[in-house]
């Protein structure tokens, strides 16, 4: 990117008097060094924004290298710029761009953060399809579900919903009642510890945690250790449902004692209760046979038909036995249709006494995923992206597949998963795509900077050189106004502003009335508080002079110093 700096050079210098080296200095000190810049935050940049010791644990901006919103950025990166450019004065302007944690831009936010919600088979007209059959009225069921679910909706609250579609016309065979599958469902669990692991500090990675693509209970680091937790469903309701059956998709590695690992199910568990007072059956089952991700048979889970449950994964290891135990999904599951699906996704926004579908926005399914490559080192791989699968290398192609007739500035909101490692897990983000001279180019977030007072701040400068247009724009607009034919006929004959003091020169006060015409049709709609550095051409003393102006009360002022 390009960087200006102006800075008076000192060449030739002639030492005269005692002390020619404090002559040198007193002069330089005098000198004023305006910059501008333009940069984006590495990974180092990162690390160096707090200053910490070196065994020190990541911080926040070296773990996720983002900011948490806009907010955090202004808090924090002046005082980073203020080490980075150590001798710039006043005047000076930096562009830094960076990441924020949900994607960018800040808007993206209210999706990646929206309530998700899962229509269950009770949700779909069909009973015991778990999916919209071809042809049924999905915009209604929706509107209908938005209305149950959320009876007390705020303005400008954001839901997305999550529901199946059969592909083709399904046949009769098994529909899931309920199902979970991880990463996704995760954070709907809960998360409950029995046994501390006991290491100093505590370690979040033992127990159970969620990875790229199952959800993982281990009790290894750097050897067996002994630790114990509950990994418990919401609460299911098979009031209305019989002839049951329980399907897992799972890998156990390392098992010594099976006892250790164990599905169990409460009929008097309450979510948010103690789960030791309530009363837990162990389901029974081979886990000999899952050396590698497997989908089991359909268990007969009858014992709990017309039951309202909580499904329990508990996870326990000791110091001598530490299994892996990673699932992928389970469904419980009976008599009804079956076939190919779609999981698909839609955001809605509450408004005005309403519930509006919101366009523009884009959640990636697992065939999305798919479709960008299902190797090792591919998004199709886990379903989702992360640091070392960057979404920026694969959807602009993938949206320029899916959106083939896109026109110049089409704008789409994409929402996706993405891998953090360690405690995080998986988490959703999201960027904003813009339709750019044939491509699909990601939104960075941004924050202007000036130095005021030797301070930096936030700023919402705007930089702008005249156009031709401009000029000719001016000399028309006042040709035949009192005062400025003279200057405006100059302006006209010559494409600049005459600034010698002469009988067609432009005074400063003639200047502000050329940037209020320019601006005002540049910028119609400008906010109050908006600033303009203003470049034109002269004629005098220099070629191009500044203009510093400030929208004030629907008027362009000049800006001043405070």
């Amino acid at each position: 990117m390009k960087k200006i700096i102006y800075l008076t050079a000192f060449i030739g210098l002639t030492f005269l008097g005692c002390d020619p080296i404090e002559d040198i200095n007193n002069d330089i000190e005098e000198e004023v060094i305006v910059g501008v810049d333009e940069f984006t935050l590495t990974s180092d940049d990162y690390t160096d924004l707090v200053d910490q010791p070196d065994d020190a644990e990541p911080d926040y901006y070296e773990t996720f290298e983002a900011f948490r919103d806009l907010d955090d950025a202004k808090a924090t990166l002046p005082a980073f710029l203020s080490d980075r450019y150590p001798f710039w004065g006043n005047g000076s302007s930096v562009t830094v761009n960076f990441n924020l944690y949900d994607g960018n831009p800040e808007d993206v936010s209210a999706f990646a953060n929206a309530e998700v919600y899962t229509l269950g088979a009770e949700d779909y007209p069909t009973a015991n399809s778990n999916a919209f059959l071809m042809g049924e009225d999905i915009e209604t069921t929706l509107d209908d579900v938005l209305a149950e679910q959320f009876v007390m909706p705020s303005e400008g609250q954001v839901v997305r919903l999550s529901y199946n579609q059969f592909t083709e016309a399904p046949e009769v065979g098994l529909a899931s009642v309920y199902e979970a599958a991880f990463p996704a469902n995760f954070n709907d669990f809960e998360l409950i510890e029995i046994l501390d692991d006991g290491l100093e500090g505590g370690d979040d990675n033992l127990g159970w945690r969620n990875q790229s693509a199952f959800a993982e209970g281990s009790g290894f680091a750097g050897g067996a250790n002994a630790t114990e937790e509950l990994l418990i469903s919401p609460e299911i309701d098979l009031t209305n449902n019989g002839g049951l059956f329980l399907q897992i998709t799972q890998e156990i590695d390392f098992l010594g004692d099976p006892d250790l690992i164990s599905v169990e199910i409460s009929t008097d568990y309450t979510t948010g209760s103690d789960p030791m007072t309530a009363t837990w059956t162990v389901f029974d089952y081979d886990k000999t046979i899952y050396p590698d991700m497997t989908t089991s048979e359909d268990f007969d889970f009858s014992q709990f038909d017309g039951e309202t449950i909580h499904v329990a994964l508990r996870y326990s290891s000791t110091d001598t036995d530490s299994s892996r135990w990673r699932v992928e999904s389970f469904a419980i599951r009976t008599t009804g249709f079956e076939g190919e699906t779609e999981n698909v996704s839609v955001y809605y926004r509450y408004s005005e006494g309403s519930w509006n579908e919101t366009e523009g926005v884009y959640y990636l399914t697992n065939d999305d995923y798919d479709s960008m490559g299902e190797e090792s080192g591919q998004p199709g791989r886990f379903n989702n992206f992360s640091d070392s699968v960057a979404p920026g290398d694969y959807l602009p192609q993938f949206l320029s597949i899916e959106y083939p007739f896109a026109q110049e500035e089409d704008e789409i909101f994409v929402i996706y998963r993405f891998f953090r490692g360690g405690s995080v897990g998986t988490v959703t983000r999201g960027n904003l795509y813009t339709f750019v001279n044939g491509s699909w180019v990601e939104q960075t977030s941004s924050l202007q900077f000036g130095l005021e007072n030797g301070i930096w701040v936030p700023d919402n400068t705007i930089r702008y050189t005249l156009a031709g247009s401009d000029y000719d724009l001016v000399a028309t607009t006042l040709l035949n106004e009192e005062g400025f034919e003279a200057a405006a006929g100059n302006l006209n004959n010559f494409g600049n502003f005459n600034r010698t003091g002469s009988g067609t020169s432009w005074n400063d006060e003639m200047m502000l009335r050329a940037m209020n015409i320019v601006l005002d049709n540049l910028n119609p709609n400008a906010e109050e508080g908006q600033k303009y550095v203003v470049t034109a051409n002269t004629f005098g003393a220099s070629s191009t002079e500044d203009f510093s102006v400030i929208k004030v009360e629907g008027e362009w002022e000049y800006q001043t110093e405070d």
